[in-house]
């Protein structure tokens, strides 16, 4: 897979060709690597260090903030608890959405405000919120940069998409740990699956196990150090009317006796946007494919719509605990 040098982007006289390149590497693979985002490695430092010292705690701690007592879908999974097309993935993880409030009183209609809400977090580890917090606030940055970098690639104002996402983005952060698979029965760490946001921007640690899949044959995206992978969500997809796809991606577990760690930020639209319809160039136009069809996965220009429906399917338990009118 390519690597995009994201200081090109910032330099007015190389953004034409940096957006050739992105186009490229968003149509060809869906993935890339992308070098100079601006994420210091001391901060780097700092969330994996904490995302190993959360994994390290005693099990009853973590699951004092189990996923299974929010009904806004936050804190930890343990492994083989989060399913892919109903199989289980080997992985142990804590989700962290934006901090707001629970919406009060629900509008008749709207079922996916229930994804609003606080966070869970650690109270055995106080170090952990503040570094997290401030992960996700720098990786919404480059998120937005990145957006304007493909929005400007596609021939649009580069603020195209701020009105659905200005007021309220979808911030989901997951930190996550792959186990070795001896005890998984199973090499699916997570199952094969598209993201459903924007963009996804993943620090990933030295062991690898992402595979992207690409004329029907699955590439490994190999960890490179200093780099994040970025992947094309569902929403760039329905906005681009599939001039942009969403990959296929899937993450095998590590071998026996190894571990795998990675850090994923999932940048998203506002739960209450509807996804616009680009009008693309005509030199653009002329290449787009429409968007994929999948009668057991539609996608649904309500933003909310599309992310209810996979928290409902990934956590079973919380959909049952929490949400069982909507199953």
């Amino acid at each position: 897979m390519p690597t995009l040098d994201f200081s090109r982007f910032r330099d007015p006289d190389k953004q034409n060709g940096f957006f050739e390149d992105l186009r490229a590497a968003a149509r060809t693979f869906g993935f890339f690597y992308l070098s100079n985002h601006g994420v210091s490695s001391a901060l780097e430092e700092k969330i994996a260090t904490i995302a190993r010292r959360f994994f390290a705690l005693p099990e009853k701690d973590k699951l004092a903030v189990e996923m299974v007592r929010s009904p806004h879908f936050r804190g930890y999974t343990r492994a083989g608890w989060e399913r892919t097309k109903g199989q289980a993935d080997w992985r142990e993880q804590f989700d962290i959405g934006a901090e707001r409030e629970a919406v009060a009183h629900l509008p008749v209609g709207k079922p996916w405000l229930r994804l609003q809400g606080p966070n869970q977090w650690p109270g055995s580890l106080p170090d952990f919120k503040p570094i997290v917090l401030e992960w996700q606030n720098e990786l919404t940055r480059i998120a937005i940069e990145l957006l304007q970098a493909f929005a400007l690639a596609l021939g649009q104002d580069k603020d195209v998409f701020a009105p659905i996402y200005r007021d309220a983005p979808n911030q989901h952060l997951k930190v996550i740990r792959y186990p070795g698979r001896e005890a998984a029965g199973s090499d699916q760490g997570v199952g094969a699956h598209k993201d459903s946001g924007f963009l996804t921007l993943l620090l990933q640690g030295s062991q690898g196990g992402l595979q992207v899949e690409t004329d029907g044959r699955w590439i490994n995206a190999t960890p490179v150090p200093g780099t994040f992978i970025i992947n094309i969500g569902e929403i760039l997809e329905l906005a681009s009317n599939g001039y942009l796809k969403a990959t296929v991606h899937r993450v095998v577990t590590p071998p026996s006796g190894k571990d795998r760690l990675s850090v994923a930020f999932f940048f998203g639209a506002d739960l209450n946007a509807d996804v616009p319809l680009l009008d693309l160039p005509a030199g653009l136009a002329d290449e787009t494919e429409g968007i994929d069809t999948d009668a057991t996965n539609p996608l649904f220009r309500e933003v909310g719509r599309n992310y209810l429906k996979g928290r409902l399917r990934s956590h079973p338990d919380v959909a049952q605990r929490h949400h069982s009118d909507l199953l």
